[in-house]
C-alpha cells in the first residue's frame, strides 16, 4: 500500500453523503458540463470553424469550446471555501476541458448513430435528480451554481446520450463465457473459502502531496490540501452522476498498488477491521454493498467502496451469488478496457485541438493574469 495513502488498518473518520446531499452533488456534476451544452448544440451544425481567438480553448471537428464555458463549469463544481493557486485552478480547468471534449465527441457519435433521449426518459432523470429535495432548496442550489432548470435538463440529456452511446457501442459487445467463469473460479479458488466474515472493499486514494510516481491512467496527482479536497469533491460528484468506481480508481487513484486493479482490495476479515481505528469500522461495518464513504486524515483521503459482505464458509459455482460476482468482475474488466479503447479511438478519429493545453506548454505553466494570447498555429 502507498506510504502516504489512507490504509485500511488506519483509515480516518468517514463522511457519508446523505440522500439529499448525494442528489445535490449529482446536480453539481450534471451542471459541470451544462456550460458547454447550449453552445455545443448551437454550433454542432456549423459549416466552418470560427476563427481562433484568445477565448478559444478547444476546437472539436470545427465545434468550439470557449474559455467562458469552462469557467462556468469550473464555477459550478469548485468548493469556494477552498482557495486554489493559479496552477491548481488551471489543472482543474484542463481536466474539465478534457471532459467537455470527450462529451462533445460522444454526442457527435450519438447523432451519427441516431440515438435520442425521449422526453419521458429525460423527465424521469430530472425528477430522480431532484427527488426528496424541497423545491426551495433545489432552486437555491441552481441559483448558487448559476444555472437554470432548462440548462440542467439539457445537461442531463447530454449525459444520458453519452451513457447510451457507451452502452450500445461498448456494453452490448461485452460477453462473459461459462469457461471464463470456471477458469476464474479455479484460479482463485482460495478466495472463495472465506475463513471468517469479511468485507470485499475497493478504494480510491487522494493525498495532499506530490507523489514520487503517478501510475493512474490520467496522470492526475493532487499536490496540496486544497487540490486534494477539490479532487475528492469531483470524484464524489462523478460517482453520484453514475460514473463507474473502477474506472475512476484506474484514472485517478494515487495508490500505485490498487489503482491498476480498479482500487480492489479483496476481502478484508472483520477481525482485522475491528482491530483498526473506530473510523475504519464506521466506514465499513454495517454498510450496504455499493455504498461509498469518504475517509480523511491529515489531508489524505480514501473513498471506500463496500463491494460485498460475506459470511464465513466455502463458496462454489453452484451458488448464484458466487457466479454472479465472478461475471460482474469479468464484465467490469472487459467494459473498462473496451470503454477506454473506444473513447481513445473516438478521440483519434476526431479533429481535436486543445488550445489551452498548448498555451500552458508554450508558457511553461506560467500563464499571465491577462487574457491568454492566441496559440501558435501548428
Amino acid at each position: 500500500m502507498h506510504a502516504t495513502a489512507v490504509r485500511c488498518r488506519d483509515m480516518p473518520h468517514p463522511t457519508t453523503v446523505s440522500r439529499s446531499g448525494r442528489r445535490l452533488l449529482f446536480i453539481g456534476a450534471t451542471l459541470a458540463l451544462v456550460a458547454a451544452s447550449m453552445a455545443c448544440r448551437s454550433t454542432s451544425s456549423a459549416p466552418a470553424a470560427k476563427p481562433v481567438t484568445p477565448d478559444t480553448w478547444a476546437v472539436v471537428d470545427g465545434r468550439e469550446i470557449t474559455r467562458e464555458q469552462v469557467d462556468k463549469a469550473f464555477k459550478r463544481v469548485r468548493d469556494s471555501s477552498q482557495p486554489l493557486s493559479i496552477e491548481e485552478e488551471l489543472t482543474a480547468k484542463l481536466g474539465l476541458l478534457n471532459d467537455l471534449i470527450v462529451q462533445d465527441i460522444l454526442i457527435a457519435k450519438a447523432n451519427a448513430l441516431k440515438i435520442a433521449i425521449p422526453d419521458t426518459e429525460l423527465d424521469t432523470a430530472f425528477n430522480n435528480a431532484k427527488k426528496n429535495i424541497p423545491d426551495e432548496a433545489f432552486q437555491q442550489e441552481l441559483t448558487r451554481r448559476g444555472a437554470t432548470v432548462a440548462e440542467m435538463r439539457e445537461g442531463l440529456r447530454r449525459e444520458l446520450l453519452t451513457q447510451k452511446v457507451v452502452a450500445q457501442e461498448v456494453g452490448a459487445n461485452v460477453a462473459v463465457t461459462d469457461q471464463e467463469v470456471n477458469d476464474f473460479f479455479n484460479a482463485n479458488r482460495a478466495q472463495f473459502n472465506v475463513a471468517e466474515e469479511a468485507y470485499h472493499l475497493a478504494q480510491i486514494i487522494v493525498t495532499p502531496v506530490r507523489e514520487p510516481q503517478v501510475t493512474n491512467r490520467t496522470g492526475d496527482d493532487a499536490t496540496s490540501p486544497q487540490a486534494a479536497a477539490a479532487k475528492v469533491k469531483m470524484l464524489m460528484e462523478r460517482l453520484q452522476s453514475g460514473a463507474d468506481f473502477r474506472d475512476l480508481a484506474v484514472g485517478y487513484s494515487e495508490d500505485p498498488e490498487s489503482a491498476p486493479r480498479g482500487g480492489d482490495l479483496g476481502f478484508v476479515p472483520v477481525s482485522q477491521i475491528k482491530q483498526s481505528q473506530p473510523a475504519l469500522r464506521d466506514a465499513v461495518l454495517n454498510k450496504s454493498a455499493g455504498s461509498v464513504n469518504v475517509a480523511a486524515v491529515n489531508g489524505a483521503y480514501s473513498l471506500v467502496l463496500v463491494v460485498a459482505h460475506e459470511q464465513a464458509g466455502q463458496r462454489d459455482l453452484s451458488m448464484p451469488a458466487v457466479r454472479e460476482g465472478i461475471v460482474n468482475t469479468l464484465r467490469g474488466r472487459k467494459e473498462q478496457l473496451l470503454r477506454a479503447a473506444y473513447v481513445t479511438a473516438a478521440q483519434d478519429e476526431a479533429q481535436v485541438v486543445n488550445y489551452l493545453a498548448r498555451r500552458v506548454v508554450e508558457s511553461k505553466g506560467k500563464l499571465p493574469a491577462a487574457p491568454l494570447a492566441p496559440p501558435t498555429q501548428k
